[in-house]
Order: C-alpha cells, then structure tokens, then sequence
C-alpha cells in the first residue's frame, strides 16, 4: 500500500510537471484540479501496468496516449494541436530528466533499475525532473516567451501549414525513442537517446518559431 501511495505522489508529480510545462510553453490557461485529476488517473494506470503486469513499453505509450486525450477532452484543446502539445512537452521533460541523470550519476554515481518503479533513486530523480520542468515553465511565463499559434477551440476548422505538418509528423520518432529506452538504459548506447530527445525537440523549437514568425508576418501585412 505504502508503495502504491509513493508511486502515486511522485509519478502524479511528474505527470503534473509536464502538463504545466506544456501549457506554459504554449500560453495555455492553467487549469489546477484538471491537472491533478489528469495526473492521478495516469499514475493509477501506470501503477496498474508497471506493477501488475510488468508492461513496462505499454506503460509509456498509454501515458503518452491518455496524455493526448487529456490535452483534447479534458483541456479542450483541437486534437491535431494536443497531439503536438503532448509530444514537445514530452520531448522537453525528457530531456531535462536524461540530462538529470548524467549529471546526478557523474557526481554521485546514482544507480537505476529500470524494472523497479518504486525506489528512493527513481524518487529523487523524479522530483527533480518535476521541480525543474515547473521552473522552466514559470522562467517561459515570466519572460514572455512561448508560442500562441494554438487555437483554445477543439471543434474549429484548420487548415495546418507546412511547419504545422511536420510538427505533426514528429510524433512518430518521438513516440519511437520515448517507448524504446528501456532496451538501451543498460547498454552503451543510452547516450544516443538523450541526443536524439534534443534532436527532436529542436525540430519541434525551431518549427513552432517559424510558425509564430510567419503568423506575425502575415498579420503585420
């Protein structure tokens, strides 16, 4: 029971994290309780997965799906646009927590199992990620930066642009690398998935810049 309530708070945490970065990078209102009930319906599956029958690939996929689902029914937000949402905020927590953990293992030599999701590591890892996605969240919303190209209407007509397609397309590597770590966490080459995280969300960075850029341009005009 004990480790049901851990893995609840910490993994509710995270799941909070990245629906604030998300909605901060993009100018969306907050919607606190949402969050919470969000994040609380996704650590319950995660736990029920994980710890019960040890899916762990399945896991990462379904919280990137009811993710996805949350951002559309939930959030209101049109579903061609959550799917973009879900995926750079992924990409972006993803980052902050490999990059976490090289540095935590180079000072203090933090050991992870993968197989095991409740331990006082993963814990600290996890509430690290959270606090420092929070904080790039309210550092993006106190400088003003972000992108607004996001409609806060579900049920409108859009015509996506170029950049917006691709940004679309992004998803599937995205996706790939995300549900693929568990193969490389203990290999050599667990170094190539953080560099293919940034990698992707450069793309999705320099995408959602260019289309602000282009959106501005056409409106000055």
């Amino acid at each position: 029971m004990l480790d049901f309530i851990f893995f609840m708070v910490f993994s509710g945490l995270e799941t909070y994290a990245i629906f604030f970065l998300a909605f901060k990078i993009f100018k969306i209102d907050l919607y606190h309780k949402e969050m919470v009930f969000g994040s609380f319906v996704m650590g319950f599956f995660s736990y029920s997965l994980r710890t019960n029958y040890n899916l762990f690939q399945l896991d990462i996929f379904s919280q990137y799906a009811l993710m996805l689902l949350f951002m559309w029914l939930l959030f209101r937000i049109h579903p061609f646009y959550a799917s973009i949402l879900t995926g750079m905020a992924y990409q972006a927590y993803s980052v902050i927590q490999t990059t976490l953990y090289y540095f935590l293992n180079f000072i203090i030599k933090l050991p992870l199992d993968s197989s095991n999701s409740v331990s006082l590591n993963i814990f600290a890892l996890q509430v690290l990620s959270a606090l420092a996605a929070i904080g790039i969240g309210v550092y993006v919303s106190r400088k003003r930066k972000g992108f607004d190209f996001v409609p806060d209407k579900p049920d409108i007509k859009i015509k996506p642009s170029s950049s917006e397609k691709i940004l679309f397309a992004l998803n599937l590597p995205a996706l790939f690398i995300i549900t693929s770590v568990s193969f490389f966490f203990q290999s050599d080459y667990f170094l190539l998935i953080p560099i293919c995280y940034g990698v992707i969300l450069w793309g999705y960075l320099y995408l959602s810049c260019k289309k602000d850029r282009n959106d501005y341009e056409s409106f000055s005009i």
